[in-house]
């Protein structure tokens, strides 16, 4: 199956560009429901895999020695902005496990909110790594090798118990067997997990619906996944998809956003977990993506999807900040047992 055309950039009521791509549905007993495209696409999940990278956290106990709040655990799944809300709170946490900014290797960037970057320059602070998107999962993964006793130097290698254990995560609520994953490396250093985009679905229909799992599991998932809807603004910060669309949907959804045009979502209500990835990874395209898969499973309110209009239909916009264009959805889900018959 190839790619579909999911995404329209039109300009002067002309479609000057266009982005494929592919969507899979996937209810809690793992029946691919609905999809796009090829929704067995292998796809490294990059940042979205981050809410299954944290579960370890609280299953070690580190969570509760460390005593991690719902912030801090939305933290470890944020791929944020860099405003003084997420630093502040990497560099408490670093404190709470006597570990210094050095300690963290997820490399450096400079802040993603502009108004963090200029007083930056204006102070002339250094960037250190608390700034980079990832510190917060590397918090988390660092707070997991110190309570178990385990080096802090290596945490972000393959081999490092800390990975191990992610890596059992991924396989258990994918179903995919750990060799059969494939392993790159994640911008930040870390292992970077590719499996096919359905499992990928799977894995966030299980953690919207997690009492298939024993206990110890099943409480880990739900403190995650409740964490990242009560403390939505750790995940992403000011005017970002995540944050917002989880702000809208009050404790019902949950969604993380993934480099090169990756979307999921967990539906607690409907028990879906939806995975969707751009062909071309560019990830203006996803979000416009993520509203519409919401708007045709018919999961959205009115209201709802009028909070959301400004990510469903976003305007493209000149250097004049003058509205010369938008982007808009135009694919249609098929249903999955239309395409098995």
């Amino acid at each position: 199956m190839t790619a579909e055309r999911l995404v329209n950039a039109v300009r002067g009521g002309y479609i000057e560009s266009g982005h494929t791509g592919h969507i899979a549905v996937v209810d809690s007993n793992g029946k691919l429901v609905y999809s796009s495209g090829d929704p067995y696409r292998h796809t490294f999940a990059r940042s979205s895999m981050k809410p299954l990278q944290a579960i370890p956290i609280i299953e070690t106990g580190a969570a509760d020695h460390y005593n991690m709040q719902a912030a801090d655990i939305s933290l470890a799944c944020a791929s944020h902005n860099g405003e003084d809300q997420h630093t502040l709170r990497v560099k408490d946490i670093l404190t709470r496990l006597e570990l210094e900014v050095d300690d963290l290797k997820c490399g450096t960037h400079p802040p993603r909110w502009s108004e963090t970057y200029i007083n930056v320059i204006k102070t002339n602070t250094p960037i250190t790594p608390v700034y980079n998107n990832c510190s917060g999962k590397h918090s988390g993964m660092l707070t997991t090798a110190k309570h178990m006793n385990e080096s802090t130097e290596d945490y972000y290698q393959l081999d490092h118990p800390v990975q191990q254990r992610i890596l059992e995560v991924i396989s258990d609520l994918s179903e995919v067997p750990v060799d059969e994953i494939e392993i790159g490396i994640d911008g930040c250093g870390v292992p970077v997990h590719g499996i096919p985009l359905d499992r990928l679905a799977l894995s966030f229909a299980k953690m919207a619906r997690p009492e298939h799992f024993p206990e110890k599991r099943k409480q880990a998932i739900e403190r995650v996944t409740s964490s990242m809807m009560k403390a939505p603004e750790m995940v992403g910060g000011t005017e970002r998809f995540c944050t917002d669309f989880m702000k809208v949907m009050d404790g019902r959804m949950f969604g993380k956003a993934g480099a090169e045009g990756v979307y999921c979502i967990g539906d607690l209500e409907s028990g879906y977990g939806i995975a969707i990835k751009i062909e071309d990874g560019n990830g203006r395209a996803v979000y416009p993506a993520a509203v519409e898969v919401l708007k045709q499973l018919d999961l959205l309110t009115d209201d709802q999807l009028e909070q959301l209009s400004s990510y469903h239909e976003p305007a493209l916009k000149n250097a004049r900040d003058e509205k010369i264009g938008y982007l808009q959805p135009m694919f249609t889900l098929k249903n999955a047992s239309c395409i098995l018959s």
